[in-house]
This record gives structure tokens, sequence and C-alpha cells, in this order.
């Protein structure tokens, strides 16, 4: 009896089969739910042509986001810089996970990750892609969704390899942080975005997505 509590426990502990992984994962892409309403903050740091470091909070609800900038080279504002725009989320795990319509999955090695694993996999694209092309992800072993996806990127004279890193926060699966090493007319650059604070209410006001009005201008004395 000792025996078989043994066994069935080192069979647990195994790594699962490769292609048994992918098909959770795909399984994994078609049910994972999307946050409709969220907020968060975001620094972002970036080297070469263009020094920056600024943190911002971001709150969106679909495709509408109110971004605000706190701070710049560390130093707050006193006054937030708030942008109001439409735009998908670039970042979102629906958006970048690759599809294995698209790719080719070559399995390397499995890790071990706190009491389980996690899966790294070579992507080869089944056809032609676009300026972003993934090359690898890393599949956790408790979601079964990517932990990283690794990825390389041409844009005119702009080229570079990067990753984006995604964990769970509450019930959802969202970036955590995004990095890239790039060369921009052959000088090097690089960028990092760190994405922390998640909140997911249920639904935001209307004046979040308004225009801030510009403060009144005093009116002169006349002399």
């Amino acid at each position: 009896m000792l025996h078989a509590l043994i066994a069935a426990a080192a069979l647990a502990s195994a790594p699962l089969d490769s292609q048994a992984v992918l098909e959770r994962y795909a399984s994994k892409l078609l049910t994972t739910e999307a946050p409709k309403t969220m907020v968060f903050t975001y620094s972002v740091s970036q080297a070469g042509p263009q020094a920056l470091e600024q943190s911002h909070r971001v709150y969106r609800s679909g495709e509408l986001v109110r971004d605000e900038t706190l701070t710049v080279d560390g130093q707050a504002l006193k006054i937030k810089r708030t942008r109001i725009v439409r735009y998908r989320n670039r970042y979102a795990i629906e958006t970048l996970a690759p599809r294995m319509t698209e790719y080719a999955f070559l399995f390397l090695r499995s890790v071990r990750s706190g009491d389980g694993y996690s899966y790294e996999y070579k992507a080869v694209p089944l056809g032609a892609t676009g300026a972003f092309q993934v090359v690898g992800m890393t599949i956790s072993g408790s979601s079964y969704l990517p932990s990283e996806i690794r990825f390389k990127t041409t844009a005119g004279k702009i080229s570079g390899t990067g990753s984006v890193s995604f964990a769970r926060s509450g019930r959802y699966w969202v970036p955590t942080v995004a990095s890239i090493q790039a060369k921009i007319a052959g000088k090097p650059a690089r960028e990092r975005i760190t994405f922390s604070a998640y909140q997911f209410p249920r639904t935001l006001p209307k004046s979040t997505f308004q225009s801030p009005r510009p403060l009144p201008t005093p009116a002169l004395p006349a002399f």
C-alpha cells in the first residue's frame, strides 16, 4: 500500500506530456475571460536615443482609456497630465497569445516552478508574419496560460527582441512586465514597463472618460 502511495505521488509530481500541455493551453485560450473594466498603474523606463522615467495610472473600460501621468523622472507632477484615448489593450493575453493555427510549437524543456512545472516552447510561424512575431513562450503548469511570451519585431529602422510576462491577479491573467532591447537606426535602446496595483471594478463613472476642464484664466485688473 505504501509503495502504491509513493508511486502515485511520484506520478502526480511528474511533468505532463508536452502535447497534452499544448492541448490544455489551446482549450484555456478559448475560455479565458478578459476584464471589461480595470484600473492599474504602470512605470516605464526607456534608455537610448530618448531617456524616459515615468509612472502612470490607467482607467480602462473596453477600449476607452484614461491615462494619468503621475511622475516624471522621479518627480511627482503638481498637476497630472491626463489623456483620454481609445485603443485596444495591446498587452492583453488574448491579444498576444500565439494560436496553434498560426504557429507550430517545439517543446524545449520542463522546469520546476513551485509545486509544479512550467513548460518552454519555441514558436515557428506557419505562414507569413507581420512586424511582430512570437519566437517562444513558457506555459504555466498551474493555469496552462503563458507566463512569458518572447517575441521579435521589425519596423523600418527599428528592430528588437523582448518578452511579456503574465501572472494571476484575482480571477484574471494579466501582464506584469514588458521589456524590449532594440536598435533604432543602429543605436541601442531598451524599454521596460512594469504593471501593478490591478483593480477590477464592475463599472467606472462616465466622468472618468471626460477630458478635464481647463482652469479658468484669472481676470487681470485694469490699471
